[in-house]
């Protein structure tokens, strides 16, 4: 499978992505735990479909420790018994945030609170700034059908 676009060979995509990208690295840097963000990156992408960011965040929260159980079970956290009292907050807002369309609502003032509880604003507003990140780079990697399956780990950081 080929991509519609190559955005490393286009210099539109270029000039305009060193840019954005660097907000993603930023992100790795805030405050919100590295664990957090991989598990709301990746339960993001699995939201809207986009294998290769699936692929990129399955591989990093890999390497970086994360187990095989969890993983595998992100799709279905709500019953599942292996993420913290944040992580499921963090998680709920970041579909309520992904979900907008289908909420009509966005985040619910009870999901923000159940987030506040647990992350300070400075962590709330990684959060929801990864959420949007998170939103555009699926929405980046969906149009043009990016392929999946190549990510190493470190690729793009």
């Amino acid at each position: 499978m080929d991509a519609r676009l190559n955005y490393f060979a286009n210099p539109t995509a270029g000039k305009a992505l060193k840019y954005f990208m660097s907000v993603g690295r930023e992100l790795k840097e805030s405050p919100l735990p590295a664990t957090t963000q991989e598990l709301v990156a990746l339960r993001v992408s699995q939201i809207n479909g986009c294998a290769v960011c699936i692929d990129m965040h399955t591989k990093e929260a890999a390497a970086a420790g994360e187990s095989p159980v969890r993983l595998n079970l992100i799709a279905a956290w709500r019953e599942a018994t292996v993420f913290t009292a944040a992580e499921r907050a963090a998680l709920e807002l970041a579909e309520q945030g992904t979900r907008v369309a289908d909420a009509a609502t966005g985040v619910s003032d009870e999901v923000w609170a159940r987030a506040a509880q647990h992350y300070d604003e400075e962590q709330l507003t990684a959060l929801v700034l990864l959420v949007s990140f998170m939103n555009t780079v699926n929405r980046l990697n969906i149009i043009t059908q990016q392929p999946a399956g190549d990510y190493q780990v470190g690729q793009f950081h």
